[in-house]
């Protein structure tokens, strides 16, 4: 894709800092660079983080991990354990670290609009003596993300805030968002496969592989 139909760029962090100001001492004065006992609540609170990694070439992924809170394992103020469940093999996160060993981290917590913004050094790990306390329902994950935390932050709540994300929704209805069943048929375009098909290999995997 060219960005070639936008006509007025910004060009330089000079040419940025202009358009939008610079930051105040209270936002540089937030940052950590290792978890306090606040952000160690956070943690243990949060069953929803996203994952964000790059490869060497500057691929970008952000993925979702999802578990009871607190299932991100703390192991100290400056190390944290994320447990890899099953998901569909494709291990873009994995890979990415294996490449560039960066990783930087969103945690959420359900009602709350603050988020917790972690960045550092990230590899996989798979000493079976940290995997062990990980598991869930008697099955243990294969690896573990091990975090070296570098720098860390609460994030204030104005996105949150501006889309009501915990407040109450409606599903869209099925013309202005179709399932994903049907989403996926679209784009995977394998004729074995129809919407039906798919989705009852969905409820299979939300049913009995979660762990």
């Amino acid at each position: 894709m060219s960005f070639d139909r936008f006509t007025d760029p910004v060009r330089s962090a000079e040419e940025l800092a202009a358009i939008i100001g610079t930051p105040s001492a209270f936002s540089l004065r937030k940052e950590l660079t290792a978890l306090d006992e606040h952000m160690l609540r956070f943690v243990a609170h949060s069953p929803f983080v996203v994952v964000g990694t790059h490869a060497t070439d500057g691929r970008c992924d952000v993925s979702p991990r999802g578990d009871a809170p607190g299932f991100v394992h703390v192991v100290d103020d400056r190390t944290l354990l994320i447990p890899d469940r099953p998901g569909n093999r494709r291990v873009d996160t994995l890979r990415n670290i294996l490449e560039t060993g960066r990783i930087g981290l969103l945690f959420l917590v359900p009602g709350v609009g603050e988020t917790l913004r972690v960045n550092g050094r990230a590899a996989i790990v798979r000493d079976e003596a940290w995997l062990t306390p990980l598991s869930v329902r008697g099955k243990r994950p294969l690896v573990a993300v091990a975090v070296a935390v570098e720098e860390c932050f609460l994030q204030c709540a104005k996105a949150l805030l501006r889309s009501n994300l915990w407040e109450p929704h409606e599903r869209p209805d099925s013309q202005s968002l179709p399932c994903a069943a049907d989403m996926f048929s679209d784009h995977v375009r394998m004729p074995e496969l129809d919407a039906a098909k798919i989705q009852a290999l969905l409820d299979g995997a939300y049913k009995n592989n979660l762990y």
